[in-house]
């Protein structure tokens, strides 16, 4: 008898029961990753935490990175949606654009710190297919993005738009575990010679991108 029977699991059969199950997995690596960094959250742990045997997990998602993609996909969906309201109450200007962009994405530490993973971690232990599936709807998300973008600042095309996206997600993924540092490393910047050293994300970010912006129209 598995752990699953011994618990009662029932698999779900409806297209309705597999979304509800999937939903709970999501969930469940969602509050792993409050208390962790993806890198120690492993299948087992987070079968564990959802109640499930490790096979059962793998029947909704084949491995651990493919729960994070899913993870990183819905979140950047919710973002972009709730960026299209944010967006529409900012002053037209390129300034007030990119800090609302980069404010709106130091309000979300699921996606910044997925996206902190994606190239160092998540895509390391993957199957071409799932690579493909992931991107494929990454790049999708990462267009409707790109679109929004350019509606808002004035003499961006579309390649440029498209080049500014990749460039909020790499800027993002640097300077994110930087303006997160360890404990240790955090108490070490609290001397006076240290202080520089600190990063405010959201501040960073919004002249990062704003300076972008004005490479890319003038180029």
């Amino acid at each position: 008898m598995t752990d699953d029977q011994a618990a009662g699991f029932q698999r779900a059969r409806s297209a309705e029961q597999r979304e509800i199950r999937k939903q709970a997995i999501l969930d469940a690596a969602t509050q792993l990753l409050t208390e962790m960094p993806v890198s120690e959250i492993s299948l087992r742990e987070l079968s564990r935490r959802v109640g499930l045997s490790k096979t059962n997990v793998v029947r909704y998602f084949e491995t651990r990175e493919a729960v994070f993609f899913e993870l990183l996909n819905r979140s950047l969906a919710q973002w972009i949606e709730d960026l299209t309201a944010e967006l529409a109450a900012t002053e037209e200007s390129c300034a007030a654009v990119t800090g609302t962009v980069a404010r709106s994405l130091a309000r979300r530490p699921l996606l910044c710190d997925l996206f902190s993973a994606l190239g160092s971690e998540l895509e390391r232990n993957i199957s071409a297919e799932s690579a493909r599936t992931f991107k494929l709807a990454h790049v999708r998300l990462l267009g409707a993005l790109a679109d929004l973008l350019r509606q808002h600042i004035t003499g961006l095309t579309a390649e440029n738009a498209r080049e500014l996206v990749s460039l909020t997600v790499v800027c993002t993924a640097g300077l994110w575990p930087f303006a997160h540092p360890s404990e240790a490393v955090a108490e070490a910047q609290r001397h006076p010679e240290l202080a520089a050293t600190k990063v405010d994300f959201a501040a960073m970010l919004g002249r990062t991108l704003y300076l972008l912006v004005t490479g890319l129209r003038a180029g």
